[in-house]
């Protein structure tokens, strides 16, 4: 599929996701056969003012490619000079958030608190397309809350201001990840607009991705917490939409092996001190269902190097 002239090799997607898709684990994603990655989002101010953090999450391999990078703000502006100035990085696609539904986001009138205001919605498209050549996407949700069910009005408002593709969460901001994501508001959106609609919510397994698919008609889905500790779900949805048939999930070994590998990744892109801390909640993810699972996790969370989060592991498995 394409989003404007960017060639996407299949309909999977990840979701920007803060704290986790960092570039060692788009890589993971992208090797398990993932279409489009996305950064985790950066915010437009921090770019403004050159903040050494935003800079690292702005990183990206050759090997990702495409990879979309995703802004946050609410100043059409600064979003409009930020997109100019990402746009000579190696990206492919400019997104902006207005999904996330964090409160230190949204009391400031970003992400999902944009979904209160179209027009503003509408400005920022506009401003920002008209800044730079490569497409411009946002990430939306439901709405604010069940009294604010905007999703529609706003894909159309994007699509007239120059967005290249909608991503729709099937939530609103008040739900956040709980209850169940509304898939028929993604239906809605794609009937209501012509360029690609990308669905998201709740697709945790390959027989969920290809339900997304076919009741909603949406043209990519978007994987968020389902790839959570498990890359392998790109390679299990894709090949279950081509053939029909379910892979086996991956075993402990493979589970362990693979978040080893991550930690070594992670540690060699962002140091052991920091590379450590953050692999943490991986680890528990990757290991989520494995036999007694919590007490690994308790002494995990207790580590404070490559060599100890080995050991743990590599006893765990001798143990099962």
């Amino acid at each position: 599929m394409k989003i404007k002239d960017v060639e996407i090799p299949n309909s999977v997607f990840l979701a920007p996701m803060a704290g986790v898709t960092d570039l060692p684990f788009r890589l993971l994603c992208k090797e398990m056969g993932c279409g489009l990655v996305y950064t985790e989002m950066i915010s437009a101010k921090g770019l403004l003012y050159e903040n050494e953090n935003t800079r690292q999450l702005l990183a990206v391999d050759e090997k990702e490619h495409p990879v979309a990078v995703q802004l946050f703000g609410s100043d059409a502006r600064i979003l409009a000079e930020m997109a100019k100035k990402v746009e000579e990085s190696d990206v492919d696609i400019i997104d902006i958030n207005m999904g996330c539904p964090a409160p230190k986001i949204t009391k400031n009138g970003e992400g999902s608190a944009l979904m209160k205001n179209p027009k503003q919605i509408g400005e920022i498209v506009k401003a920002v397309s008209s800044a730079v050549k490569k497409p411009v996407t946002i990430k939306i949700r439901k709405g604010f809350d069940d009294n604010t069910i905007t999703a529609i009005e706003v894909a159309k408002i994007a699509e007239e201001n120059g967005a290249a593709a909608i991503a729709v969460h099937g939530r609103t901001r008040e739900q956040f990840y709980s209850g169940k994501a509304d898939w028929d508001i993604i239906r809605q959106v794609k009937e209501a607009v012509s360029i690609p609609v990308i669905g998201n919510g709740d697709v945790l397994s390959p027989e969920a991705a290809k339900r997304l698919f076919d009741e909603t008609h949406c043209d990519a889905i978007m994987i968020g917490r389902g790839a959570q500790g498990n890359p392998w779900i790109f390679k299990r949805v894709l090949h279950y939409l081509e053939t029909g048939e379910i892979l086996e999930e991956p075993s402990a070994q493979e589970k362990i092996d693979m978040a080893l590998r991550h930690a070594r990744m992670l540690i060699d892109f962002k140091g052991e001190y920091i590379g450590i801390r953050e692999m943490r909640k991986h680890v528990s993810w990757y290991t989520k269902g494995l036999l007694k699972a919590g007490v690994l996790r308790n002494k995990i969370n207790e580590t404070q190097n490559y060599e100890e989060m080995e050991r743990l592991l590599k006893d765990y498995l001798e143990q099962l």
